[in-house]
């Protein structure tokens, strides 16, 4: 009774608050979004990802910012595809790029790898069996923020669009992303590093 009809339409109301933006390329998304909501998270930090490499070349310091979250309490985690695995490989083909998919989990692993062992900083592998539906559907949460590409056919990542979602309750689209990107990690195998030689 109090708003009109032409406001009640356009003022978003129950889970559809909880979309805060919607991109149509990832790369759209600017890197300051992703840089705020990393910093802004102090519980988890959940970066479900086939490859995540991108967070190493478009977020100023973010090796820094990984550390510092971690080291503050924290919980840091990275669900990578497998750089080996058959997924992985059929991708390749599919993109047909020169910065293949194992070597963009490649150059995520060897950042991990120079931060060395931190509590709180976890690294996994997706399971076979949940590969498909990984690189299909990446989720990357911060604490009640989170950032969802689903990927379209033989596009790559940063092609594809981009919700930023925002928890307001239960049973949302954003705990429904979460709950896939829980799912993968529970069935994920987890990733014992290399040591980096030294220099």
């Amino acid at each position: 009774m109090l708003w009109p009809k032409a406001v009640q339409d356009r003022v978003k109301t129950g889970t559809d608050r909880e979309l805060v933006h919607s991109y149509p390329y990832r790369s759209a998304c600017p890197s300051t979004v992703w840089t705020e909501l990393a910093e802004s998270a102090d519980v988890d930090l959940f970066l479900a990802g086939y490859t995540n490499y991108f967070f190493w070349t478009q977020v100023p310091h973010f090796a820094d910012t990984v550390r510092r979250k971690a080291e503050s309490g924290c919980r840091v985690r990275f669900l990578l595809g497998d750089p080996n695995g058959d997924v992985t490989r059929q991708r390749e083909t599919v993109e047909d790029v020169a910065l293949s998919v194992s070597t963009r989990i490649s150059i995520t692993l060897e950042h991990l790898d120079r931060l060395g062992p931190l509590d709180g900083l976890e690294t996994r592998f997706s399971a076979p069996q949940d590969a498909i539906n990984h690189i299909s559907l990446s989720v990357f949460r911060f604490d009640g923020d989170a950032l969802v590409p689903p990927h379209l056919a033989r596009l790559v990542g940063h092609d594809s669009p981009l919700l930023h979602l925002r928890r307001h309750g239960s049973g949302g689209m954003f705990d429904r992303f979460a709950e896939h990107g829980e799912e993968l990690w529970e069935r994920a195998e987890p990733r014992h590093p290399e040591p980096v030689p030294r220099r």
